[in-house]
């Protein structure tokens, strides 16, 4: 008996009604772990560890047609320890997963909200000290916290609670400041600490030009939801950090535009007449080295 579309689709749609709440509960929620696989296998980490696992079922699957009965029971063994070795080798992405569900922005209730000028002039600030520091090539790693609150690396540096400005900026990062090797986190407009230590990125694939102060940015926004800003001590580029990836050779404008998109809300990031003069950032071609 041969099925038409019409037939196939009437035994869909008869399906679908015959479907409990529970049932389209249990849908969502694999949809959703399905989601979140795929992002955390986005690093290239996770991608090369996925093809590892896709060729080693691949080799059990040979095994059992074939019937190796050696190489089978050897994989079968493999297979029961799996999921522990997986969890293992995934810890850190697992780990920024939780965190970030535990984040979401209905927790935001709980925290008072930030006033949109106070974040504007925040972001005014270090515009005009990120500018002038790339002039200067003065190196600078400036975090902000968004959700996930980065409570533990302020505590390897230097608490502070200091408004955000250019002047105290370009002193923290200045080379004979005893801070100026750590990173400044900002919290909810404000300097919270200084001299952070942060993660370094354990991406194998980075670009070898890209030294301590980069991979610490990166890091830092492969294991949280912060934007990191950084100024590079070797050529003055300045580039920013966030949810893993680089964006690098930013002039000041745009710096500012990305700032503005990731810190306010669309309706508040929408664009303003500049408050503060223009600033040529250094160009150069090919063959940089950033610190």
């Amino acid at each position: 008996m041969e099925l038409n579309v019409a037939d196939i689709a009437a035994m869909i749609g008869r399906y679908l009604l015959s479907i409990q709440f529970a049932g389209y509960l249990d849908i969502a929620v694999m949809v959703y772990v399905f989601y979140r696989v795929l992002l955390l296998v986005r690093t290239t980490r996770a991608v090369s560890l996925l093809k590892g696992l896709l060729v080693f079922l691949g080799v059990l699957l040979v095994s059992i047609v074939f019937q190796l009965h050696g190489i089978n029971y050897i994989l079968s063994r493999l297979v029961d320890w799996g999921v522990l070795s997986l969890i293992i080798l995934f810890q850190p992405e697992i780990r920024r997963i939780l965190e970030q569900m535990g984040s979401r922005k209905f927790m935001a209730i709980l925290t008072p909200a930030v006033s949109v000028g106070l974040m504007e002039q925040v972001i005014s600030q270090t515009v005009i000290a990120c500018a002038e520091m790339s002039q200067s090539r003065t190196g600078a790693l400036i975090v902000f916290e968004r959700e996930i609150k980065l409570d533990e690396f302020v505590r390897n540096g230097t608490a502070l609670d200091a408004s955000v400005s250019g002047e105290l900026l370009k002193n923290i990062f200045f080379v004979k400041a005893p801070l100026h090797d750590g990173a400044v986190i900002v919290r909810n407009g404000r300097i919270l600490g200084a001299g952070c230590v942060l993660p370094l990125s354990k991406n194998a694939n980075l670009s070898r030009d890209l030294g301590t102060r980069h991979r610490a940015g990166i890091g830092m926004s492969e294991n949280s939801d912060a934007v990191v800003v950084i100024v590079s001590e070797e050529t003055g580029a300045i580039s920013v950090a966030n949810g893993g990836m680089l964006k690098r050779h930013l002039k000041a404008e745009t710096l500012e535009n990305l700032l503005r998109n990731e810190l306010l809300t669309p309706e508040e990031a929408e664009p303003r007449k500049r408050r503060f003069p223009p600033f040529q950032l250094l160009k150069r071609k090919g063959g940089e080295t950033d610190e």
